[in-house]
C-alpha cells in the first residue's frame, strides 16, 4: 500500500515581531466577503514561524509553510523572503 503526503500549505504574511531567537510572528491577511451585504472585509492571523537563521526583520514579507509541530505554538517554517522591509 502506497501512501502519498498532501501538498503543504503556504501563506504569504508580514513579520510583525522578530524579538524570539529563532522564531518570528507574522501576520497573514485575507479578504472575506460578507455572507449577507457581499462587501470584502479583512481578516487577520498571527502564526509563529520557525526563523532558522534569523534573517526575517520587522516588516518583511515572507511566505511560511505548514511544518510539524516545533514547540507549543510553533507549526509553520519560513520558506522565504519575497521581500524585505525598507529602513
Amino acid at each position: 500500500m502506497k501512501t502519498t503526503r498532501g501538498m503543504k500549505r503556504r501563506l504569504v504574511g508580514t513579520v510583525l515581531s522578530d524579538k524570539m531567537d529563532k522564531t518570528v510572528t507574522i501576520q497573514v491577511e485575507r479578504l472575506v466577503q460578507h455572507t449577507q451585504f457581499r462587501k470584502y472585509m479583512r481578516r487577520h492571523a498571527k502564526f509563529a514561524a520557525h526563523d532558522e537563521r534569523n534573517e526575517c526583520g520587522v516588516g518583511d514579507r515572507v511566505m511560511i509553510t505548514e511544518s510539524r509541530p516545533l514547540s507549543k505554538n510553533k507549526r509553520w517554517r519560513v520558506s522565504r523572503i519575497l521581500e524585505k522591509a525598507v529602513s
